[in-house]
């Protein structure tokens, strides 16, 4: 991709956009139908009290988004509660290593701010070691490391 000069610009999305769900395609590919994500969107857009979204462009070009909530239950590595969270980050291969990640996080965290919060907590899967090494170089710091179990009951 050829990057125009400058850093990518930011935009807080108001209203759901095909490179949006394309993102959120590539970034949780299980994660549904595009009728059930378009639904999601939809539904945090509505409440922008609790859900915030930001897009990152390179010209007219849309290059990530992020994704926080705040979270009112308990979440594991997090000192208070409520809490920002980081839902999900994504940038598009191409435009990886050129700050987009940490602008569209800087935009998280003056939302965060902005809302009163004094902590953005995140997670990534165990296996999950590139994301793992963003976190890090975005400042977030290992809380924790947990491993989730389930049984069917009779």
């Amino acid at each position: 991709m050829d990057r125009p000069p400058g850093p990518p610009r930011i935009e807080r999305l108001t209203a759901p956009q095909p490179s949006w769900l394309a993102m959120r395609r590539a970034l949780w590919p299980e994660g549904g139908t595009d009728a059930e994500l378009l639904r999601e969107m939809e539904r945090a857009l509505a409440d922008p009290g609790t859900c915030v979204q930001f897009m990152a462009f390179f010209g007219a070009q849309a290059v990530g988004f992020a994704e926080a909530a705040v979270r009112r239950d308990a979440v594991n590595g997090a000192t208070l509660s409520p809490v920002a969270f980081l839902e999900g980050l994504y940038v598009v291969p191409g435009a990886r290593r050129q700050g987009v990640a940490r602008r569209l996080v800087q935009a998280v965290i003056d939302w965060a701010v902005g809302a009163g919060f004094a902590e953005l907590a995140s997670d990534a899967l165990l296996e999950n070691t590139a994301s793992h090494a963003m976190h890090r170089a975005l400042g977030f710091e290992e809380a924790e490391r947990v491993v989730c179990f389930r049984r069917a009951v009779p």
